[in-house]
């Protein structure tokens, strides 16, 4: 799967890509498609709040189906245990990797930077982004995206902060209007920072005539990245495509994927609150829904039943994501970069995944 298109050829890669080759009389009946990479997910099987023990679970688990690389994301919980969570995120970068799993690339701080009016599935422990605060986090090296909501007291001077240390600023779980979202996205900008929808439509109202609200200000914004989970339970495959047509380019897919995912319906937890997952779909005890238990794979193939071609799909899946966070070697099929690879059957089920060169599955294709 080259920028143009699906070619027929060949790849020859290390650690990294050696070389891409069209070949036309090349096998045809497997894909190979760069490696997904996931800018927020929580976890599955374990979750990023449990520790480096978690964060190695959930990316293993990631990784067997097709996610090479990811931001472990933190909840809103109290400060301490968000700080010990970038703590054991950082822990396991520090260690070089993970056997059999997708590469952890940083954290994503999802709050406790939210509005408490907006918080979805989240735990009431919000805080405003002091300066302490943010200092604080941005001392522990390790976050590269972060959520704030910009109607909270300190947002935009945080964001600013944040933009200045290379995280993409995210706009989410918020109650603020079309022009307070608006002014912090052009104050980013301004700064040279990197801005996202946290889970477009989610946790932020909906867009109307007379009151666009936060998705109207996001979409309309000439540079800002869109996270969609695409789980066709957290957003309508209309609202994606509005999405693909507004942003073109700039949408990428994310799991957004709690403890659950990958284990089945049943009981389960959300920093620290009940959840059952019943028919795929994760709610809290009132009917919230409670994160996703979806997997790249999956979105692919929703992206794809949506109408989206294979190869802009695909770049939702891994250029659009690398490029929101600052990743430059990785997401293309380009010699150089990091050899992370999907390799799927027509039907677009994985078959193979390779992290920096090596297999995450024991069959080979």
């Amino acid at each position: 799967m080259l920028p143009g298109g699906v070619v027929p050829g060949e790849v020859h890669f290390g650690h990294t890509l050696d070389a891409v080759t069209p070949i036309a009389e090349a096998p045809q009946d497997v894909l190979i498609l760069p490696g997904f990479v996931d800018t927020h997910v929580h976890g599955g099987g374990g979750d990023t709040m449990d520790g480096p023990d978690g964060v190695r679970t959930l990316a293993r688990l990631h990784a067997r189906h097709g996610t090479t690389t990811l931001l472990p994301t933190t909840i809103t919980n109290p400060w301490e245990k968000v700080l010990a969570a970038l703590a054991g995120v950082r822990e396991v970068m520090d260690a070089g990797g993970i056997a059999g799993g997708a590469d952890v690339a940083g954290a994503h701080l999802e709050g406790p930077f939210i509005s408490p009016g907006r918080l979805g599935a989240q735990p009431p422990n919000t805080v405003p982004p002091t300066p302490d605060r943010v200092a604080e986090v941005l001392g522990a090296g390790v976050v590269r995206a972060v959520t704030l909501a910009p109607e909270v007291p300190g947002a935009e001077e945080a964001a600013l902060s944040f933009a200045r240390a290379g995280v993409r600023v995210g706009v989410g779980h918020t109650r603020a209007d079309a022009g307070t979202v608006t002014a912090l996205l052009e104050a980013v900008h301004a700064a040279g920072g990197q801005t996202c929808a946290t889970h477009l439509f989610n946790a932020m109202g909906g867009i109307e005539g007379r009151d666009p609200g936060p998705p109207g200000a996001l979409l309309a914004d000439p540079h800002a990245y869109q996270e969609v989970i695409l789980d066709l339970i957290h957003v309508h495959p209309t609202s994606f495509r509005l999405a693909h047509a507004a942003a073109p380019g700039r949408v990428l897919l994310v799991t957004d994927a709690m403890r659950a995912a990958g284990l089945g319906d049943g009981p389960s937890e959300l920093g620290g609150q009940p959840v059952t997952v019943r028919g795929g779909k994760a709610t809290l005890a009132d009917g919230t829904i409670a994160g996703s238990v979806l997997t790249l794979d999956v979105a692919l193939r929703n992206a794809v039943q949506s109408g989206i071609p294979l190869p802009e799909a695909s770049r939702m899946l891994s250029a659009a994501p690398a490029a929101s966070v600052g990743l430059t070697d990785r997401g293309r099929l380009e010699p150089g970069l990091r050899a992370d690879l999907t390799v799927l059957d027509r039907d677009l089920n994985v078959l193979q995944v390779y992290v920096a060169g090596q297999p995450v599955l024991e069959e080979q294709p």
